[in-house]
């Protein structure tokens, strides 16, 4: 599908004076203004609340960029947003994921590729995304592993990248 479909306008950079502050500040963080944010663009409070979530969430926490990244493509994967998963395969690569644990982390049980920590932190991120819940088992393996700020951390990531992958779905945002 081509942007065509995508269920509302896109707001093209520079055409709304009111838009110019998160326009910069988006531009900042992220260096270009993407399709995503052209469609957030369409509310400023959201587009501007949003932009500064993620960017906390991708650029500010104490989450290891490898670990988040394997987070966010296992969120994509699980939710089917291609978009999502696409748009984060440079950043795992950027982080030193290897190819051959992005290939896998598409498979529904992890391979041995990957750590058990890792394996951990995905299996948490599965419960979260699939059930909702976490088991009581699982979560104790990780406040047991992680303090109570990076615990909160890794919550949050999953918690943020399965609303980033239900906004690009239900309005259709596609490469």
């Amino acid at each position: 599908m081509s942007s065509d479909h995508i269920r509302v306008p896109l707001v093209v950079q520079g055409t709304r004076p009111e838009l110019k502050d998160i326009e910069a500040r988006i531009l900042q963080e992220r260096g270009r203004i993407s399709l995503l944010y052209q469609v957030l663009l369409n509310s400023a409070p959201i587009a501007k609340g949003w932009e500064s979530m993620l960017t906390a969430v991708r650029n500010r926490t104490a989450v290891p960029a490898n670990l988040r990244e394997l987070m966010i493509l296992r969120v994509a994967v699980l939710n089917k947003a291609s978009f999502e998963f696409e748009a984060h395969i440079p950043h795992a690569l950027k982080a030193g994921v290897a190819q051959e644990k992005i290939d896998d982390i598409k498979q529904l049980e992890l391979s041995d590729r990957f750590s058990p920590q890792e394996k951990l932190i995905l299996k948490m991120t599965d419960h979260m995304t699939r059930d909702i819940e976490v088991p009581s088992d699982v979560m104790a393996e990780v406040t047991r592993q992680y303090d109570a700020s990076l615990v909160v951390e890794l919550v949050a990531t999953v918690a943020a990248y399965n609303m980033v992958s239900r906004f690009l779905i239900a309005l259709n945002i596609v490469h």
